[in-house]
């Protein structure tokens, strides 16, 4: 039932009917150079999805930064245990090596100038008196001889002349001492 004046019936007011044309003429004209379609807004559930995907990357690249410093350490680990199993290896064959007879007896002799029974020992000294390196090098001849050596008979010779010659004595000690002379 409704009431005819009012336009009011059970389904609530009723509203005029427009025309397309009204329509039409009601809808905002285009602006010259603008897009028709209008730039979607963004919502408040895709804000937080946003928000939530940006603490997801900045959570999961913290524990990237970890695992990869993990890695790193393991694999400097893994490099230390491989130098130390060397090391190790390198220490048992010495072992092995301090076994054998041969090899303490060479190292006595090397180390410490050790002899066995019956052997002599030659110490090589230089000017000064002090034993040479055992472990000298040896060099080329033509650079460690500069000057030719003279002959052994040379030298002797002139043992024998200055031996007929003495130099005559040019004072006494005593006066070259401040001592007086007598």
């Amino acid at each position: 039932m409704s009431d005819r004046r009012t336009g009011r019936g059970p389904g609530g007011p009723r509203r005029p009917a427009r025309s397309s044309a009204a329509a039409r003429s009601a809808r905002p004209a285009p602006v010259a150079g603008a897009t028709e379609e209008a730039r979607p807004r963004p919502t408040g559930r895709a804000l937080i999805l946003v928000l939530l995907l940006a603490v997801l990357a900045v959570s999961y690249a913290s524990s990237m930064k970890a695992y990869l410093q993990q890695r790193a350490h393991i694999a400097e680990l893994k490099q230390q245990i491989d130098e130390r199993s060397e090391s190790i290896d390198d220490l048992e064959r010495e072992k092995r090596r301090w076994n054998d007879d041969a090899y303490v007896r060479a190292q006595a002799r090397a180390r410490f100038g050790y002899l066995m029974p019956g052997e002599t020992a030659y110490v090589v000294l230089d000017e000064k008196g002090k034993p040479l390196e055992t472990r000298s090098q040896l060099h080329d001849p033509r650079q460690v001889l500069r000057e030719p050596p003279e002959p052994w008979w040379d030298d002797a010779w002139s043992s024998v002349e200055l031996a007929g010659n003495p130099p005559r004595d040019p004072g006494t000690p005593a006066a070259e001492l401040g001592a007086p002379a007598e």
